[in-house]
């Protein structure tokens, strides 16, 4: 097949790409390199199966004539990161809730399958754990625009569920739950790339808050084995599904997990969220995705463990210090 990636020199882009090809697919990556970086795609240069078309998902012609080439569509192109979101708010919605739809239009001309990326972050304030797809959704006041990429990432899956409902456009909704590993930067506040970093130069680990926020982190290539997997499943035409691990872990935690794995003599600081982000900004206390829907259809289970994610980040920064 010939699939198009959008946000294809991202992190799980790029990945995704790797494997794809790997398995005798053709792959057109479309990528702005806004946060996206050409060294993602390093071990792909000169692959003839492959293709970088730099340009924008909010740029309709270059989407339209790009998915049309495509039998299938992994939309993954959005703002990133939770200090993007706050900075640029208004930039994260059009990019999000535009270029979607740019997308969406253009795979209804062959019903091209598109499989939209989404986030944990739709799930809000809900206090119902673990978070199931038919959880109920709850966001905070509109003046806290910390809320606003999550009701972009609404927007965007009610978008794609109403062209399957009205049009018959095959699509499939994947919530991301901190999905990591590497190539993931630290610079739009990803937290275990920084906690990373730090540690191996000795510096503070800077914990938002007091710490006791709870996340699950899964390993980038978990995460693509299950897009793989959902890709041959007809089934999961027009379905939600979280995409992730339940093995969770306090923010705090974590920072002591990465200081003991890299044998650091870094110290974590407690750093108030009004001295990192803008007004507006509310965290979600806990993130536990109830993933027995992926596993039902998929029979995907995470192969990688914390600790295994932690050292595979760790393996990494080293490499590059050393370069």
């Amino acid at each position: 097949m010939h699939i198009l990636i959008t946000g294809g020199a991202g992190f799980i882009g790029s990945h995704l790409a790797e494997r794809l090809i790997a398995q005798g697919h053709q792959v057109s990556a479309l990528d702005n390199l806004s946060t996206g970086r050409l060294d993602n795609l390093r071990a792909l240069s000169g692959n003839p199966a492959f293709e970088l078309v730099e340009g924008d998902i909010l740029d309709p012609g270059l989407v339209d004539a790009l998915t049309r080439k495509a039998d299938m569509v992994f939309h993954l192109a959005a703002a990133v990161g939770v200090k993007l979101i706050m900075d640029e708010p208004s930039r994260s919605i059009l990019t999000n809730v535009t270029g979607t739809e740019n997308v969406l239009r253009a795979a209804l001309a062959d019903n091209t399958p598109v499989f939209l990326a989404s986030t944990s972050e739709v799930y809000g304030k809900t206090a119902s754990f673990p978070f199931r797809e038919d959880s109920d959704l709850t966001l905070g006041a509109t003046v806290n625009l910390r809320w606003s990429y999550a009701c972009s990432k609404q927007l965007d899956e009610f978008l794609a569920l109403a062209f399957h409902r009205e049009r018959g456009l095959p699509v499939v909704i994947l919530r991301f739950f901190n999905t990591t590993g590497p190539r993931q930067t630290g610079r739009y506040g990803m937290v275990l790339p920084n906690f990373v970093q730090n540690a191996l130069y000795g510096k503070p680990l800077m914990v938002h808050g007091d710490g006791r926020q709870s996340r699950c982190f899964g390993h980038v290539l978990d995460v693509v084995e299950a897009l793989v997997r959902l890709m041959d499943r007809p089934a999961a035409i027009g379905q939600v599904f979280n995409i992730g691990t339940s093995e969770e872990i306090t923010i705090g935690d974590l920072a002591r997990r990465v200081i003991a794995l890299t044998n650091s003599p870094s110290k974590i600081e407690l750093i108030p969220y009004e001295n990192v982000y803008p007004e507006g900004f509310e965290d979600m206390d806990r993130r536990l995705p109830d993933v027995s829907k992926l596993q039902k259809l998929t029979g995907f289970k995470p192969e990688r463990t914390l600790d295994q994610i932690i050292t595979d980040i760790i393996a990494e920064k080293r490499c590059e210090a050393v370069q």
